[in-house]
């Protein structure tokens, strides 16, 4: 006889952060529409709200459907609300003309709010290094307030009841290694200039995550050489300025000196298809090897035609 299938619920992400107490009692329970305009945006939010293609269609949806996904919001005051997730829900409902949206209202302190907040949003498809950069900083500070130790900028041990370091926890947490956490929050030390190149893939993450531990004025005097080479720092690059910033030698003249050196992706390359050489080479032969032997027979090629020319003049 087959086993009857019992039905799993899992909870939410804002079931997560409220007590059982907080959903029976002081929590409304279902759905409200609320006012827009009594609804403000969660202070800091460092997800943006882009008004692009995704976003008009957004917009049409809603005007054509309404808001399907009810926003979750918290008290704030006196007939006000915060805005925990569902920012872009919100916006796109006010392109739609909607002067109300359903929301679900939860009990939540601060911290819970801004981890709540950041989880729920860092499910987005596409997420900027910057928004990523200040949803973990902010997530950490939160982790750190509620007692859990979180430096990720330095090396120290942060303990916990289990010993383990607290940037392995958030990792964990989040399904992320640490490192990549920890190269992340780095950003935040960048200025917007900078940070931005990094959001517009201009400048790698590694680049900048030794930028990043250089001084404002550093960094500003970086930028300058920047729009003045049309280039930015390689990895090499941004780790000798570093080390320079670090022995408080790194002038702007060194600056501009560093940013003028060649980088080996600058380097013009000449290309040959494969298959136009490849009767030329053995197949195991590497790429170091088969760039030798082409050096050498154009070498061959010169002297054979010095020869031939230097005949030709006799």
């Amino acid at each position: 006889m087959a086993r009857k299938k019992v039905p799993i619920t899992l909870p939410g992400v804002d079931d997560l952060f409220t007590s059982q107490d907080e959903r029976d009692g002081s929590a409304p329970a279902g759905v409200a529409d609320i006012p827009i305009s009594l609804i403000d945006p969660f202070p800091g939010h460092p997800f943006q709200v882009r008004d692009d293609e995704e976003m008009e269609r957004l917009a049409e949806s809603i005007a054509e459907n309404g808001v399907l996904v009810p926003l979750t919001v918290r008290a704030s005051g006196a007939e006000r609300y915060e805005l925990v997730s569902g920012h872009r829900r919100a916006h796109a409902a006010e392109l739609a003309g909607l002067e109300s949206v359903p929301c679900i209202v939860r009990s939540l302190s601060d911290d819970e709010a801004t981890i709540a907040m950041v989880d729920s949003n860092l499910q987005r498809e596409t997420i900027l290094p910057s928004e990523r950069a200040f949803a973990y900083s902010m997530r950490l500070e939160a982790m750190k307030r509620q007692g859990q130790r979180a430096d990720l900028t330095c090396a120290r041990i942060a303990h916990k009841l289990d010993g383990r370091r607290s940037r392995d926890i958030l990792a964990e947490e989040l399904g992320v290694s640490k490192d990549k956490i920890q190269r992340f929050i780095r950003l935040t030390f960048l200025i917007p200039g900078l940070l931005k190149l990094v959001d517009e893939n201009r400048m790698k993450l590694f680049p900048a995550v030794e930028v990043s531990y250089l001084s404002q004025d550093e960094q500003e005097h970086l930028l300058d050489a920047i729009g003045a080479q049309a280039a930015t720092p390689s990895h090499a690059q941004a780790i000798k300025l570093k080390r320079y910033s670090k022995e408080g030698s790194l002038t702007p003249a060194l600056i501009r000196s560093i940013m003028e050196e060649e980088k080996p992706n600058q380097i013009e390359q000449v290309r040959i298809p494969k298959r136009s050489i490849a009767r030329f080479f053995r197949p195991s032969a590497t790429p170091a090897e088969v760039e030798a032997r082409i050096v050498k027979a154009l070498e061959l090629l010169e002297q054979a035609e010095r020869r031939r020319d230097g005949k030709g003049g006799a």
